[in-house]
Protein backbone atom coordinates (compact mmCIF):
# COMPACT_ATOMS: atom_id res chain seq x y z
CA UNK A 1 0.00 0.00 0.00
CA UNK A 2 1.58 3.57 -0.76
CA UNK A 3 1.62 6.47 1.55
CA UNK A 4 -0.82 8.06 0.09
CA UNK A 5 -3.34 5.11 0.11
CA UNK A 6 -2.35 5.08 3.84
CA UNK A 7 -3.33 8.17 4.20
CA UNK A 8 -6.47 7.70 2.35
CA UNK A 9 -7.37 5.39 4.92
CA UNK A 10 -6.87 7.26 7.55
CA UNK A 11 -9.22 9.53 6.18
CA UNK A 12 -11.81 7.22 6.01
CA UNK A 13 -11.81 5.97 9.25
CA UNK A 14 -11.70 9.41 10.85
CA UNK A 15 -15.43 10.86 12.19
CA UNK A 16 -14.43 13.75 10.55
CA UNK A 17 -12.53 12.91 7.46
CA UNK A 18 -14.52 14.13 4.24
CA UNK A 19 -13.92 11.15 2.71
CA UNK A 20 -16.77 8.69 2.16
CA UNK A 21 -16.88 4.86 3.04
CA UNK A 22 -19.80 2.41 2.65
CA UNK A 23 -21.85 3.78 4.73
CA UNK A 24 -21.53 7.18 4.02
CA UNK A 25 -22.48 6.31 0.66
CA UNK A 26 -25.68 4.38 1.49
CA UNK A 27 -26.85 6.94 3.69
CA UNK A 28 -25.50 9.70 1.29
CA UNK A 29 -28.09 7.93 -1.33
CA UNK A 30 -30.73 8.31 0.97
CA UNK A 31 -30.06 11.50 1.73
CA UNK A 32 -29.49 13.35 -1.52
CA UNK A 33 -31.80 16.03 -2.83
CA UNK A 34 -33.13 15.67 -6.22
CA UNK A 35 -33.23 19.12 -7.84
CA UNK A 36 -31.84 22.55 -7.68
CA UNK A 37 -34.21 24.36 -5.46
CA UNK A 38 -33.78 21.40 -2.76
CA UNK A 39 -30.38 21.47 -3.04
CA UNK A 40 -28.89 23.33 0.05
CA UNK A 41 -25.66 25.91 -0.12
CA UNK A 42 -23.35 26.80 -2.75
CA UNK A 43 -25.96 29.09 -3.62
CA UNK A 44 -23.76 30.95 -6.67
CA UNK A 45 -22.96 27.83 -8.25
CA UNK A 46 -26.71 26.90 -8.38
CA UNK A 47 -27.68 29.72 -9.77
CA UNK A 48 -25.05 29.45 -12.68
CA UNK A 49 -25.43 26.38 -13.21
CA UNK A 50 -29.66 26.34 -12.92
CA UNK A 51 -29.21 29.49 -16.16
CA UNK A 52 -26.69 26.30 -18.20
CA UNK A 53 -29.32 23.67 -17.74
CA UNK A 54 -32.94 26.34 -18.75
CA UNK A 55 -30.58 27.30 -21.65
CA UNK A 56 -29.71 24.17 -22.49
CA UNK A 57 -33.51 22.66 -22.08
CA UNK A 58 -34.64 25.66 -23.52
CA UNK A 59 -32.28 24.95 -27.04
CA UNK A 60 -33.57 21.36 -26.64
CA UNK A 61 -29.61 20.00 -26.42
CA UNK A 62 -27.45 18.35 -24.04
CA UNK A 63 -25.78 20.78 -21.29
CA UNK A 64 -21.90 21.96 -21.64
CA UNK A 65 -19.71 20.39 -19.86
CA UNK A 66 -19.42 21.07 -16.16
CA UNK A 67 -16.09 21.12 -14.60
CA UNK A 68 -17.21 20.93 -10.44
CA UNK A 69 -13.75 21.65 -7.88
CA UNK A 70 -14.02 21.59 -4.45
CA UNK A 71 -12.88 19.19 -1.25
CA UNK A 72 -14.77 16.05 -0.09
CA UNK A 73 -18.06 16.17 0.60
CA UNK A 74 -19.54 19.13 -0.88
CA UNK A 75 -21.90 18.18 -2.90
CA UNK A 76 -20.17 17.61 -6.16
CA UNK A 77 -21.54 13.88 -6.89
CA UNK A 78 -25.38 15.34 -5.62
CA UNK A 79 -24.77 18.51 -8.09
CA UNK A 80 -24.32 15.66 -11.11
CA UNK A 81 -27.16 13.58 -10.18
CA UNK A 82 -29.10 16.53 -10.15
CA UNK A 83 -28.02 17.68 -13.75
CA UNK A 84 -28.78 14.78 -15.13
CA UNK A 85 -32.53 14.92 -13.40
CA UNK A 86 -33.05 18.56 -14.40
CA UNK A 87 -32.08 17.20 -18.12
CA UNK A 88 -34.19 14.13 -17.81
CA UNK A 89 -30.90 12.05 -19.20
CA UNK A 90 -29.73 8.85 -17.69
CA UNK A 91 -26.03 9.30 -15.66
CA UNK A 92 -23.12 7.07 -15.91
CA UNK A 93 -20.58 7.43 -12.98
CA UNK A 94 -17.08 6.39 -13.18
CA UNK A 95 -13.52 7.79 -11.70
CA UNK A 96 -10.21 9.04 -12.80
CA UNK A 97 -8.24 6.43 -11.23
CA UNK A 98 -10.66 3.54 -12.68
CA UNK A 99 -9.54 4.33 -16.43
CA UNK A 100 -6.39 3.69 -17.06
CA UNK A 101 -6.47 3.07 -20.41
CA UNK A 102 -7.54 4.87 -23.80
CA UNK A 103 -9.46 1.36 -24.11
CA UNK A 104 -11.11 2.02 -20.83
CA UNK A 105 -12.79 5.32 -21.90
CA UNK A 106 -13.68 4.00 -25.38
CA UNK A 107 -15.48 1.43 -24.11
CA UNK A 108 -17.50 3.63 -21.94
CA UNK A 109 -17.81 6.39 -24.33
CA UNK A 110 -19.00 4.33 -27.30
CA UNK A 111 -22.13 2.64 -25.10
CA UNK A 112 -23.54 6.39 -24.25
CA UNK A 113 -26.51 6.94 -25.55
CA UNK A 114 -27.53 10.83 -26.88
CA UNK A 115 -28.20 13.40 -23.95
CA UNK A 116 -26.52 10.83 -21.27
CA UNK A 117 -24.70 12.09 -18.18
CA UNK A 118 -21.05 10.81 -17.78
CA UNK A 119 -19.83 11.49 -14.47
CA UNK A 120 -16.25 11.54 -14.04
CA UNK A 121 -14.77 11.67 -10.45
CA UNK A 122 -11.75 12.39 -9.24
CA UNK A 123 -10.65 13.44 -13.25
CA UNK A 124 -7.60 14.44 -12.32
CA UNK A 125 -6.00 11.24 -11.64
CA UNK A 126 -7.20 9.80 -15.66
CA UNK A 127 -4.30 8.25 -17.21
CA UNK A 128 -2.21 10.85 -19.87
CA UNK A 129 -4.07 8.72 -22.73
CA UNK A 130 -6.88 8.63 -21.54
CA UNK A 131 -6.83 12.29 -21.45
CA UNK A 132 -6.37 13.00 -24.70
CA UNK A 133 -8.83 10.72 -26.03
CA UNK A 134 -11.14 12.59 -24.07
CA UNK A 135 -10.46 15.78 -25.72
CA UNK A 136 -11.45 14.79 -29.14
CA UNK A 137 -14.37 13.63 -27.30
CA UNK A 138 -15.39 16.78 -25.75
CA UNK A 139 -14.97 18.71 -28.41
CA UNK A 140 -16.42 16.82 -31.37
CA UNK A 141 -17.82 14.40 -29.89
CA UNK A 142 -15.82 11.53 -31.70
CA UNK A 143 -12.77 9.14 -31.01
CA UNK A 144 -10.05 7.30 -32.88
CA UNK A 145 -9.77 3.59 -31.79
CA UNK A 146 -6.22 2.59 -32.85
CA UNK A 147 -6.58 -1.07 -33.95
CA UNK A 148 -3.28 -3.06 -34.68
CA UNK A 149 0.00 -2.54 -33.54
CA UNK A 150 3.40 -0.83 -34.82
CA UNK A 151 3.19 0.40 -38.59
CA UNK A 152 0.31 -2.14 -39.58
CA UNK A 153 -2.23 -0.07 -36.52
CA UNK A 154 -4.90 1.68 -38.25
CA UNK A 155 -7.07 4.71 -36.91
CA UNK A 156 -10.18 4.10 -36.98
CA UNK A 157 -13.35 7.29 -36.29
CA UNK A 158 -15.66 6.67 -34.12
CA UNK A 159 -19.15 9.01 -33.90
CA UNK A 160 -20.15 9.43 -30.55
CA UNK A 161 -23.50 10.89 -29.99
CA UNK A 162 -24.18 14.29 -28.02
CA UNK A 163 -23.22 13.89 -24.02
CA UNK A 164 -22.48 15.92 -21.10
CA UNK A 165 -19.64 15.26 -18.99
CA UNK A 166 -19.46 16.45 -15.58
CA UNK A 167 -15.94 16.06 -14.29
CA UNK A 168 -15.10 16.38 -10.52
CA UNK A 169 -11.68 16.79 -8.81
CA UNK A 170 -10.49 18.13 -5.52
CA UNK A 171 -7.45 19.35 -7.62
CA UNK A 172 -8.05 21.55 -10.50
CA UNK A 173 -4.47 22.72 -10.53
CA UNK A 174 -3.43 19.36 -11.13
CA UNK A 175 -5.91 19.35 -14.59
CA UNK A 176 -4.00 20.42 -17.34
CA UNK A 177 -5.19 23.70 -19.30
CA UNK A 178 -6.16 21.93 -22.77
CA UNK A 179 -8.85 19.88 -20.62
CA UNK A 180 -10.07 22.18 -18.28
CA UNK A 181 -10.39 24.49 -21.55
CA UNK A 182 -13.25 21.80 -22.77
CA UNK A 183 -15.65 22.30 -19.83
CA UNK A 184 -18.35 24.60 -20.44
CA UNK A 185 -19.29 25.79 -17.17
CA UNK A 186 -16.75 25.40 -14.33
CA UNK A 187 -18.11 25.60 -10.68
CA UNK A 188 -15.97 25.77 -7.40
CA UNK A 189 -17.55 24.45 -4.53
CA UNK A 190 -17.05 26.45 -1.04
CA UNK A 191 -17.08 25.33 2.52
CA UNK A 192 -20.30 25.66 4.05
CA UNK A 193 -21.20 28.69 7.04
CA UNK A 194 -22.73 27.33 9.87
CA UNK A 195 -26.35 28.38 9.30
CA UNK A 196 -26.40 26.54 5.85
CA UNK A 197 -25.01 23.32 7.74
CA UNK A 198 -27.94 23.52 10.48
CA UNK A 199 -30.57 23.73 7.37
CA UNK A 200 -28.34 20.72 6.49
CA UNK A 201 -28.73 18.98 9.74
CA UNK A 202 -32.13 19.50 10.03
CA UNK A 203 -33.48 18.35 6.76
CA UNK A 204 -31.30 15.02 7.22
CA UNK A 205 -32.71 14.72 10.46
CA UNK A 206 -36.30 14.82 9.04
CA UNK A 207 -35.43 12.05 6.76
CA UNK A 208 -33.36 9.60 8.92
CA UNK A 209 -36.52 10.39 11.88
CA UNK A 210 -34.58 11.88 14.00
CA UNK A 211 -36.07 14.89 16.75
CA UNK A 212 -33.32 17.13 16.96
CA UNK A 213 -33.41 20.92 18.54
CA UNK A 214 -32.37 23.91 16.47
CA UNK A 215 -30.04 23.92 19.39
CA UNK A 216 -28.64 20.68 18.64
CA UNK A 217 -28.24 20.55 15.05
CA UNK A 218 -26.36 24.00 15.58
CA UNK A 219 -23.75 21.98 17.80
CA UNK A 220 -23.64 19.25 15.68
CA UNK A 221 -23.17 22.01 12.60
CA UNK A 222 -20.34 24.05 14.24
CA UNK A 223 -18.14 20.69 14.60
CA UNK A 224 -18.62 19.41 11.05
CA UNK A 225 -15.36 21.42 9.51
CA UNK A 226 -18.05 23.39 6.82
CA UNK A 227 -18.56 20.15 5.29
CA UNK A 228 -22.39 18.38 4.47
CA UNK A 229 -21.09 15.12 4.65
CA UNK A 230 -19.22 15.35 8.13
CA UNK A 231 -22.58 16.83 9.23
CA UNK A 232 -24.43 14.15 8.23
CA UNK A 233 -21.76 11.16 9.66
CA UNK A 234 -22.19 13.69 13.04
CA UNK A 235 -25.79 13.33 13.37
CA UNK A 236 -25.86 9.82 12.97
CA UNK A 237 -23.63 9.20 15.33
CA UNK A 238 -25.17 11.36 17.69
CA UNK A 239 -28.32 9.77 16.95
CA UNK A 240 -26.83 6.79 18.14
CA UNK A 241 -25.69 8.18 21.38
CA UNK A 242 -29.41 9.48 21.76
CA UNK A 243 -30.68 6.61 21.74
CA UNK A 244 -28.53 4.76 24.03
CA UNK A 245 -28.28 6.92 26.65
CA UNK A 246 -30.74 9.71 26.35
CA UNK A 247 -34.34 9.60 25.38
CA UNK A 248 -33.69 9.39 21.33
CA UNK A 249 -33.90 13.49 20.74
CA UNK A 250 -30.77 15.29 19.80
CA UNK A 251 -30.46 18.22 21.97
CA UNK A 252 -27.05 20.52 22.64
CA UNK A 253 -26.37 18.78 25.68
CA UNK A 254 -26.87 15.41 24.01
CA UNK A 255 -24.90 16.48 20.98
CA UNK A 256 -22.18 17.84 23.25
CA UNK A 257 -21.68 14.82 25.71
CA UNK A 258 -21.99 12.29 21.99
CA UNK A 259 -19.49 14.13 20.65
CA UNK A 260 -17.34 14.50 23.66
CA UNK A 261 -17.22 10.52 23.73
CA UNK A 262 -16.07 10.38 19.94
CA UNK A 263 -13.49 12.98 20.21
CA UNK A 264 -14.92 16.11 18.25
CA UNK A 265 -14.07 19.71 20.01
CA UNK A 266 -15.77 22.26 19.99
CA UNK A 267 -13.89 23.30 16.67
CA UNK A 268 -14.26 19.99 14.78
CA UNK A 269 -10.88 19.10 15.80
CA UNK A 270 -10.56 15.53 16.51
CA UNK A 271 -8.06 13.03 18.25
CA UNK A 272 -5.35 13.19 15.20
CA UNK A 273 -5.68 17.27 15.08
CA UNK A 274 -5.10 18.12 18.69
CA UNK A 275 -2.26 15.29 18.31
CA UNK A 276 -0.71 17.35 15.96
CA UNK A 277 -1.09 20.20 18.04
CA UNK A 278 -0.22 19.14 21.33
CA UNK A 279 2.83 18.07 19.24
CA UNK A 280 3.87 20.91 17.84
CA UNK A 281 3.54 23.27 20.74
CA UNK A 282 4.41 21.24 23.75
CA UNK A 283 7.48 19.55 22.16
CA UNK A 284 8.59 22.17 19.81
CA UNK A 285 7.66 25.12 21.55
CA UNK A 286 5.34 26.08 19.04
CA UNK A 287 7.96 26.00 15.93
CA UNK A 288 8.97 26.24 13.79
CA UNK A 289 9.52 22.24 13.06
CA UNK A 290 9.58 19.89 9.85
CA UNK A 291 6.67 17.86 8.98
CA UNK A 292 8.94 14.82 9.31
CA UNK A 293 10.30 15.65 12.31
CA UNK A 294 6.29 16.16 13.37
CA UNK A 295 5.20 13.43 11.76
CA UNK A 296 7.56 11.18 14.34
CA UNK A 297 6.46 13.15 17.23
CA UNK A 298 2.76 12.22 16.92
CA UNK A 299 3.14 8.23 15.52
CA UNK A 300 1.85 8.96 12.09
CA UNK A 301 2.84 8.61 8.39
CA UNK A 302 4.26 11.59 6.88
CA UNK A 303 1.86 11.87 4.35
CA UNK A 304 -1.37 11.66 6.80
CA UNK A 305 -0.18 14.22 8.55
CA UNK A 306 0.34 16.86 5.49
CA UNK A 307 -3.09 15.42 3.42
CA UNK A 308 -5.46 14.42 6.43
CA UNK A 309 -4.80 16.96 9.46
CA UNK A 310 -2.91 19.99 8.11
CA UNK A 311 -5.44 21.12 5.50
CA UNK A 312 -8.06 21.88 8.42
CA UNK A 313 -5.71 23.26 10.97
CA UNK A 314 -4.12 25.83 8.27
CA UNK A 315 -8.08 26.97 7.74
CA UNK A 316 -8.98 27.42 10.71
CA UNK A 317 -5.50 29.70 11.24
CA UNK A 318 -4.07 27.15 13.72
CA UNK A 319 -0.98 26.05 11.68
CA UNK A 320 0.69 28.10 9.46
CA UNK A 321 3.43 26.57 6.53
CA UNK A 322 6.76 28.33 6.47
CA UNK A 323 9.33 27.53 4.47
CA UNK A 324 11.49 26.95 8.13
CA UNK A 325 8.47 24.20 8.73
CA UNK A 326 5.52 24.11 10.72
CA UNK A 327 4.33 26.86 13.16
CA UNK A 328 1.78 27.18 15.60
CA UNK A 329 -0.37 30.18 15.52
CA UNK A 330 -1.77 32.13 19.25
CA UNK A 331 -5.42 31.08 18.02
CA UNK A 332 -3.56 27.51 18.36
CA UNK A 333 -2.49 28.06 21.76
CA UNK A 334 -5.25 29.54 23.08
CA UNK A 335 -7.28 26.55 21.95
CA UNK A 336 -5.48 24.29 24.11
CA UNK A 337 -5.58 26.41 26.77
CA UNK A 338 -1.70 27.22 26.69
CA UNK A 339 0.09 29.97 27.35
CA UNK A 340 2.93 31.12 24.39
CA UNK A 341 6.46 31.68 25.12
CA UNK A 342 7.31 34.77 25.51
CA UNK A 343 10.70 35.24 23.69
CA UNK A 344 8.66 34.51 20.48
CA UNK A 345 5.56 35.99 19.01
CA UNK A 346 4.86 33.60 16.36
CA UNK A 347 5.76 30.91 18.96
CA UNK A 348 9.07 28.09 19.32
CA UNK A 349 12.79 28.29 18.87
CA UNK A 350 13.69 30.17 15.58
CA UNK A 351 14.93 27.39 13.47
CA UNK A 352 15.72 24.75 16.03
CA UNK A 353 13.38 22.00 14.49
CA UNK A 354 13.51 22.28 10.55
CA UNK A 355 13.92 19.91 7.90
Amino acid sequence: MSANEQAGGEAAERLVGAAADGEDLAVEAALRPKDLEEFIGQTRVREQLDLVLRAARARGGTADHVLLSGSPGLGKTTLSMIIAAEMGAPIRITSGPAIQHAGDLAAILSSLTEGEVLFLDEIHRMSRPAEEMLYMAMEDFRVDVVVGKGPGATAIPLELPPFTLVGATTRAGLLPPPLRDRFGFTGHMEFYEPPELERVVRRSAGLLGVEVTAEGAAEIAGRSRGTPRIANRLLRRVRDYAQVRSDGVVTRETATRALAVYEVDERGLDRLDRAVLNALLKLFGGGPVGLSTLSVAVGEERETVEEVAEPFLVREGLLARTPRGRVATPAAWHHLGLQPPRSSAGGGQDGLFGG
